[in-house]
């Protein structure tokens, strides 16, 4: 495939790439070699058939890899014709100065080179023979490069619009989780306002605090587990200013953890569920511990509350929205590497765990 006008052609002649031919060339010459002695049988000894191998296609190579890849370069076609000719002259100069030089390296006497002897006749057509199978081979080699870079690029455009796309769906399901709590913050807020003006400004500040905590992480690709726990410390204080005595928390964060970069807005649904599911129906309301640990190369989050439990009749139905967006999430990012489950505590509650790969980079931050 021919360059065209607007791609970079690279300059200088490509001795790297001469050098790495001329290893397929000297093999090529040991197989010319075996096959003169072994096969033709031509009286002389395999020492003298090697070394005049090594002169005819030394010459030969030099020829005609080194004019391709001054006139066309690497990466583009050599045209048909001006090729063909190429190697016609070629294997004919590698045949009389090959001989030549083999004659005066071995210090024999060789039959003239320019004679139409049978025997001239018959190295020259064996020449051109092995440096058209050489050149198909150069070429098929070129060809299947070619393909394999061509499919490169075209894995990396597909990994890159994959990307691209599972940042679009990301974006999509966690602006479906933000609306959801700050409807239910308003509506809160709104209910307050008629009956409690002091407690309705002290939401409205929390609500502010919370907004300010999310805002730099909201949109964002990735955030750390410290900003993702400094969101839940503003998220459950807003929900402690509505709910007063009735909802306690705990955050268990250890300090080793809190650089470790996790998807933003993982911990806030399943916060979120475990007040409005089963501490906010409870009469006496209840306690929420939020935890992050490290296990064999494994990220566990964990939500344990102590309300009503999964299958407590008075619980509030939802839609789970907040759990499907998160799995959803997680199966983007790591696929079968990671996994939400809810599970009944035993004596009252439930608690919701997160699990999925540390970077490479971090093996055992709480070694």
């Amino acid at each position: 495939m021919y360059t065209t006008d607007a791609a970079p052609r690279k300059t200088g002649f490509p001795y790297r790439r001469l050098l790495s031919d001329a290893r397929y060339m000297l093999l090529l010459n040991v197989l010319c070699g075996l096959f003169i002695t072994f096969v033709l049988n031509d009286g002389r000894s395999l020492w003298l058939n090697l070394l005049a191998s090594m002169c005819i296609g030394g010459i030969a190579f030099l020829l005609i890899d080194g004019i391709r890849l001054a006139c066309w370069g690497e990466e583009r076609r050599p045209q048909k014709l001006p090729f063909a000719a190429l190697i016609i002259v070629s294997a004919g100069v590698a045949q009389v100065g090959g001989t030549m030089l083999f004659g005066w390296l071995a210090n024999i006497d060789v039959a003239a080179p320019i004679a139409l002897s049978p025997r001239n006749v018959g190295m020259t057509m064996f020449t051109l023979a092995v440096a058209g199978a050489a050149i198909l081979f150069f070429s098929s080699r070129e060809k299947i490069a070619r393909l394999q870079m061509e499919a490169a690029q075209e894995k990396a455009r597909a990994e890159s619009v994959a990307r691209q796309a599972m940042q679009a769906q990301l974006q999509l399901l966690q602006a479906q989780i933000e609306p959801h709590m700050l409807f239910n913050t308003l509506a809160n807020l709104q209910g307050l306002i008629s009956f409690d003006a002091h407690r309705a400004q002290q939401l409205l500040d929390q609500l502010i605090q919370y907004l300010r905590a999310t805002l730099s992480s909201s949109r964002a690709e990735s955030t750390t587990l410290g900003q993702e726990f400094a969101l839940m410390q503003a998220y459950l204080g807003l929900m402690s200013i509505r709910m007063g005595e009735r909802l306690r928390f705990t955050l268990d964060l250890p300090e080793a953890l809190r650089q470790i970069k996790v998807p933003p807005m993982l911990l806030q649904p399943l916060v979120e569920n475990a007040i409005q599911h089963g501490l906010e129906p409870k009469i006496e309301g209840g306690h929420i511990h939020v935890q992050a640990s490290t296990d064999a190369g494994v990220l566990i989050l964990t939500v344990c509350d102590d309300g009503l439990g999964l299958d407590h009749p008075g619980q509030t139905k939802g839609t789970h929205l907040g759990v499907a967006n998160i799995r959803e999430r997680l199966r983007g990012m790591h696929g079968d590497a990671a996994s939400l489950s809810l599970a009944a505590n035993h004596s009252s509650g439930a608690t919701a765990r997160l699990t999925f790969p540390l970077p490479p980079s971090i093996t055992s931050p709480l070694a």
